[in-house]
């Protein structure tokens, strides 16, 4: 009997070392893996996060993130012996459930050296809670994969020296920035792939926004429709189980707050463009919204000769004087080539609250900046609801078009892009929206996306069209 008994140990160990291997090979291929995926992998940065709804894919690309460190064999990164992380879950019960059954689906066990258990049987490590696997690397060293759950609370997370951390789901903070700790001297690296189901927490701000403009942070959104093998039968079945606002969660990985976005509109995948040579026949006009102790904000903005606005530049700062700004502004001016009056001044939109003096002051803001080389024109439209309208449709028209773009550099607008919200009153919550208050006073500025083209008759505006891309070529070549 006993010799029956090692016999099928032996055939389901054949088994589970076929299936691991050919799991990864399969990821590999490219047979069960999308491209979002294969973007995490190929992402240099050093702390990365995959947004996504549930059956996205996104703890799949951790956990084979873990094995590529763990084992050396790494397709897009540097690969190195010994290496130590850390799997991070919200408690043991979801370590055992999710996160360690795919670390050990994607593992050969020829691969292991060794599995210590907090719970149950290193023979049978899917049933029990695992502690750590050594793994053999393929420089010849030994990795270590330890599993921790934030159920252990901050203090079980610290004095380890590590790799990566993978967080499976949205630690709490304290927890988080220990194990930035732990990365710090081996310049290792975080990533996290969660579904953001509790609201604008610590992860909204600082990994969504960026609000510190970390060069290290990264994120991506992972929805349904970005996984190949859900079927469309499943996606549309389970959409129509869930609530709006589960959808936005559980299908496509996105923070939801209880008024919503105000510019709901806005994709990055479609705003957000690189920085490029703006021909100088597309500068327009500078827009800003001042502030001394508030940050000021002045955008660059240019039109296309479709009609289309781009943000080329940006300033924005707090605490500054306006002699500050004014050289601040001139000297990105002066790098992009910029206009200038025939006397040298720079025109630009301001807040008309800035032509004001105050009680302390005996020049405005508007006079500070003439004396400062920067002609403002306060005769902005500041109506809210139209100039939220506006720019709404400037970010999608009714036929689904863009029609504004955003130089990568201009990190604040983006900010404010994706963090304004409704309020109470059909009001939205007035913070942080300094470079949202000038965009809205330069397109009002503007046409409407609508209005450019409805007075002419479609002969008219393909010869307008042609017209303006000649100019465009000569001015290229």
């Amino acid at each position: 009997m006993s010799q029956i008994i090692e016999k099928i140990k032996l055939i389901e160990a054949e088994q589970l070392k076929r299936k691991a291997k050919n799991n990864l090979t399969k990821y590999n291929s490219g047979k069960i893996v999308h491209q979002k995926q294969i973007d995490f992998h190929k992402c240099t940065k050093r702390n990365r996060w995959v947004f996504g709804g549930n059956r996205s894919g996104k703890s799949e690309c951790g956990a084979v993130e873990c094995v590529y460190l763990a084992r050396g064999i790494h397709p897009y990164k540097q690969n190195k012996p010994n290496v130590e992380g850390w799997v991070v879950s919200l408690s043991r019960q979801v370590q055992r459930d999710v996160a360690q059954q795919k670390i050990l689906h994607y593992l050969s066990p020829s691969w292991i050296e060794k599995i210590v258990m907090s719970q149950g049987r290193a023979d049978s490590p899917d049933s029990g809670v695992i502690d750590f696997i050594l793994i053999k690397n393929v420089f010849g060293g030994t990795s270590k994969i330890a599993f921790k759950s934030c159920d252990q609370g901050r203090e079980k997370f610290q004095g380890a020296s590590l790799d990566f951390v993978w967080f499976d789901e949205e630690p709490p903070f304290d927890i988080y920035r220990e194990c930035q700790m732990r990365v710090l001297d081996r310049c290792g690296e975080i990533f996290g792939t969660m579904t953001p189901l509790k609201g604008l927490t610590w992860v909204y701000n600082e990994i969504y926004l960026n609000q510190s403009n970390s060069p290290q942070v990264w994120c991506e959104f992972m929805e349904w429709g970005d996984n190949p093998f859900l079927s469309k039968q499943q996606i549309d079945f389970l959409s129509a189980s869930l609530s709006a606002e589960e959808l936005e969660t559980r299908r496509y990985g996105r923070f939801v707050a209880l008024g919503g976005l105000v510019y709901s509109e806005f994709d990055e995948s479609v705003h957000v463009i690189q920085p490029f040579d703006v021909p100088k026949e597309w500068q327009d006009n500078i827009s800003i919204d001042p502030g001394l102790n508030n940050p000021l904000s002045a955008h660059w903005y240019a039109v296309d000769f479709d009609g289309n606005v781009y943000v080329i530049a940006e300033h924005f700062e707090a605490k500054k004087d306006v002699q500050y700004h004014s050289k601040k502004i001139k000297e990105i001016s002066e790098k992009l080539g910029w206009k200038t009056a025939s006397n040298g001044m720079i025109y630009a939109l301001i807040d008309s609250a800035a032509s004001q003096k105050t009680l302390a002051a005996t020049k405005s803001v508007c006079e500070l900046f003439y004396d400062n080389g920067i002609l403002t024109n306060t005769k902005v439209n500041k109506d809210m609801f139209s100039g939220i309208s506006t720019v709404k449709r400037y970010l999608k028209d009714g036929d689904g078009n863009a029609h504004l773009y955003i130089f990568k550099n201009c990190t604040n607008l983006i900010r404010e892009l994706k963090s304004y919200w409704w309020g109470s009153d059909d009001l939205p919550v007035k913070s942080d929206d300094h470079a949202l208050d000038e965009l809205r006073y330069y397109l009002m500025s503007k046409p409407q996306p609508h209005q450019q083209n409805n007075l002419k008759s479609e002969v008219q505006i393909a010869k307008e069209k042609m017209i303006r891309r000649l100019k465009h070529q000569k001015y290229r070549f």
